[in-house]
Parts: structure tokens; C-alpha cells; sequence
């Protein structure tokens, strides 16, 4: 009998207990190997554990009688199917037994880009105005290993070495109440009073740190972005989750102030007071009254409202509140979506665009093997959201799995790869003029 990812939580798959069953997925470990006689298997590939779905109608229990070589594409798993009763996992469905029966269509299609296809030859540094819509370059995020010392990586040499000239540079808000549960990152307590708001102070500064020790350069408005050059790098201060926020849009006006924030992403791993997320179940119907009111703040000064990890409801919504351009800083499109992804479908993608906005498309490897399977992720993209509508976003050093382009340095062969599909404009376009348009709209 086989099943599809669409069979969870309906009658097929709970009458299906106790029977041998066949089902296609993406395995998920907690630690980096490439075998186990354990693991969490899903629907798609997952950048990272943290975002791994919470749904237990989205995982499943793999319990293999020896150990299963992973490579780099889906596994066709044949097993004993079990429904399971008050775990106390969550989890509802397990796969005893299980064993590898093959490779797929999927699979095949899936491996082919990274054995079988070239790289595209290297290039000159890119020139013109090139933006990373999402980053956490320089290792920014260990806010409190080695009591806040924890060393930087370079990320000045590699940007000028790649021809990068702006990267729009993160802090995270919610880490202190999120870590690894089952191998996968979720928010485990709620945040005592005042902690996140304290939390990201901490990160901030340690961001204005980097600025210093590495001598970039802070873009703090649409003239200092239109001028910005790749031999003297520059970054845009930004943050991922509006959790040090506690639901109060005043908070924008001291951030914008003190750390110079031109850039907030208004949800992460949790859902928090302004919304919810995609890889834990809805609580608030979409975006708060109070994510209303930050991103009508946000609009207001001049921030950049990012609904990146926003769910499809929080996205239609934040829609209908901004008078700015929307972005969603790192993401890639599907067709065929699983319960919980942090992909995103065509609709999705689509009313990013109406608000004139743009779309950041990640590296994650297991989609997008080599430069050119990249190029052709942002092709997709730009096949529904048009070429005005997307743009780069690397999630640098925030991907736990492995990264198509893992340095700045490699940008010149991701433009080589995009310029095999799109002229020189279309180009310039995706890799930093259709988000220097958006800041420039909403610092306007």
C-alpha cells in the first residue's frame, strides 16, 4: 500500500495501521550523519532542524532494522505502519522496520543536479549594486557563548572578494526560548518578562561590534544604499522575529534610534504578540491587531516590514494593513506544498508582489544542488511573481544544512548561472535593485 503526505490525518492512513506500507520522504536527523536506524522523515527537504514542522500530521517516526544510507535526495522507505496514541513525543505516525526500497523519479530528478551537472565557469566580481536580503554573516548570532566574546568570521574580505556590496544583517529576538527538542528548534517556555527585549539588546550590540571590528558601513537611508559599493561593504541592520518587541510598536521608534533597525522580520520561531508562524500550529488567526500596529509604525519611520516565516494568513493580512512594499527575505516556491513548510505556494508569492515587494530565494541544498538548479529557483519565482519581485536571500550561517553558495565570494557564480536565463538588467534586478526599489519605498 502506499501513501502520500496528503494521507496524513485523513482515513487512509489511520485505517492503515498495523499494515506494510510505502512512503517517499526527506530524512531528518538531529546531528549532521549520513546514516541512522533513527530519524524524522517529511514531505520536503528542510533547510535546517528548526524548521522542521511541529504538526505531528507533517513527520514521521522512521525505526529502521539497520542502519539507512541518506544521500542527497528522497528515500523510498517500505514498513510496518503505526498510529499512535497519546505519545509522549506528539508524534502520531511511525514507520517500524522500515528499510530503503529504491530511488524515485523524485529522487533521481532531485540528485541529478549536484552529480551530473557543471558548475557554471567563474566569473569577475559582480559589479553594480548587490544586496543579501537576509543574513546572519560573521557568526552575529552567539550572543552569549564565551560571555559575549565569542570571535567573529570574516565577512568584509569574502563580500569584497564577491563583488557584495549590502547585506541586510540579523539578529535573532526569540533564541532564549527556542532550542532543540527531538531534533528539531521550537519554543520550549514562554520568555519571562522583559527577557527577549533584553536578549536583543545584547544582540544588537554585539552586531554594531562586528561593524566596527570589521569597518563596515551602516545604511541608514535610500541615499546611503543607491551609493553603496562593494569595495567598501556595508550592511543594513536588521532583526528576525519581533519578539523584543512584547507587542509594543513604540519599541520600533528606539530601535530605529539607538541600533539604527531599517529592517524588521516580524515573526521567527515562535508565535509571538504580532503573528504566526508557519511551522507551529496558529493561535492568532494570521497577524495581531498589535502586528498591525508595528507594521503601521514600521511604515511610518521607515522600516522595512519582512513577513518571512509569517504564515499565509499573516501574509494576506499584513497585505491589507501596509502602505509599503512587503518583503519576505528567504523562501522558494512549490507547487506541491506539504503541511507546514516554510515554502511557499504561488498565492503566497503572489501577494508579496501586489504590494510591490520582493521575494528572497535561499540556497538550501537539498533543493537546489548547484548554481544553475539556483538559477532555475529563482526563475520559478520569477515565473509567478514577476522579474520586479525577487531577489537573494541567503540565510548565511543561519542554515544548519548545507548551502549552495556558502561564502559572498561565490556570488560570481551564481550570476553566471542567472545570466544562462535573464540579460544583464534582469539580472542586476534579482541581485539587489528590486530590493534597493522597496527600501527606498518604505523610507520614502
Amino acid at each position: 500500500m502506499r501513501l502520500s503526505w496528503q494521507d496524513l490525518g485523513t482515513p487512509r492512513a489511520e485505517n492503515a495501521d498495523g499494515r506494510t506500507i510505502e512512503l517517499d520522504g526527506w530524512p531528518n536527523t538531529a546531528l549532521p550523519v549520513r546514516t541512522a536506524d533513527y530519524f524524522l522523515l517529511t514531505g520536503e527537504p528542510n533547510c535546517c532542524a528548526g524548521c522542521l514542522p511541529a504538526n505531528p500530521l507533517a513527520v514521521v517516526e522512521i525505526f529502521a532494522g539497520e542502519e539507512i544510507a541518506f544521500g542527497d535526495a528522497a528515500l523510498r522507505l517500505r514498513g510496518t505502519w503505526h498510529v499512535l496514541r497519546d505519545d509522549p513525543a506528539g508524534w502520531r505516525y511511525q514507520l517500524r522496520g522500515a528499510r530503503r526500497i529504491g530511488i524515485t523519479r523524485r529522487s533521481l530528478l532531485a540528485s541529478v543536479p549536484m552529480a551530473a551537472l557543471p558548475l557554471p565557469a567563474a566569473a569577475e566580481p559582480v559589479s553594480g549594486l548587490t544586496i543579501d536580503l537576509h543574513s546572519h554573516a560573521g557568526q552575529v548570532l552567539y550572543v552569549h557563548s564565551q560571555n559575549g566574546n565569542y570571535p567573529f568570521t570574516p565577512v568584509t574580505e569574502p563580500m569584497r572578494e564577491g563583488g557584495m556590496a549590502v547585506i541586510c544583517l540579523a539578529v535573532v529576538s526569540d533564541s532564549p526560548t527556542s532550542h532543540r527538542i527531538e531534533g528539531r528548534i521550537r519554543p520550549y517556555r514562554d520568555p519571562a518578562p522583559g527577557e527577549l527585549y533584553a536578549h536583543t539588546q545584547l544582540a544588537f550590540a554585539r552586531l554594531h561590534r562586528l561593524v566596527r571590528e570589521q569597518g563596515l558601513v551602516i545604511i541608514r537611508d535610500a541615499a546611503a544604499l543607491a551609493t553603496a559599493r562593494a569595495d567598501r561593504p556595508s550592511i543594513i541592520v536588521s532583526s528576525e522575529g519581533g519578539d523584543f518587541l512584547d507587542g509594543m510598536s513604540d519599541r520600533v521608534d528606539e530601535a530605529y534610534e539607538k541600533w539604527q533597525l531599517r529592517h524588521l522580520q516580524l515573526t521567527h520561531y515562535r508565535p509571538n504578540e504580532l503573528g504566526d508562524i508557519q511551522t507551529e500550529p496558529a493561535i492568532h488567526d494570521g497577524l495581531t491587531v498589535a502586528g498591525a500596529e508595528v507594521i503601521r509604525r514600521c511604515n511610518e519611520l521607515g522600516v522595512v516590514v519582512d513577513v518571512a516565516h509569517g504564515t499565509y494568513a499573516l501574509v494576506k493580512k499584513a497585505a491589507a494593513v501596509t502602505t509599503k512594499p512587503l518583503v519576505l527575505s528567504h523562501t522558494s516556491l512549490t507547487e506541491r506544498p506539504v503541511p507546514w513548510t516554510r515554502r511557499i505556494t504561488p498565492d503566497h508569492a503572489r501577494a508579496i508582489a501586489a504590494t510591490g515587494g520582493v521575494i528572497g530565494v535561499w540556497p538550501v541544498k537539498a533543493y537546489f544542488g548547484t548554481y544553475r538548479s539556483y538559477a532555475e529557483g529563482f526563475a520559478r519565482m520569477v515565473d509567478v511573481a514577476g522579474i520586479d519581485h525577487v531577489g537573494l536571500g541567503t540565510d548565511q550561517l543561519g542554515l544548519v544544512g548545507a548551502s549552495t553558495m556558502p561564502s559572498y565570494a561565490d556570488l560570481p557564480q551564481l550570476a553566471a548561472a542567472l545570466r544562462e536565463r535573464f540579460n544583464a538588467e534582469e539580472t542586476a534586478k534579482l541581485l539587489g535593485a528590486n530590493y534597493q526599489r522597496v527600501f527606498a519605498a518604505s523610507l520614502a
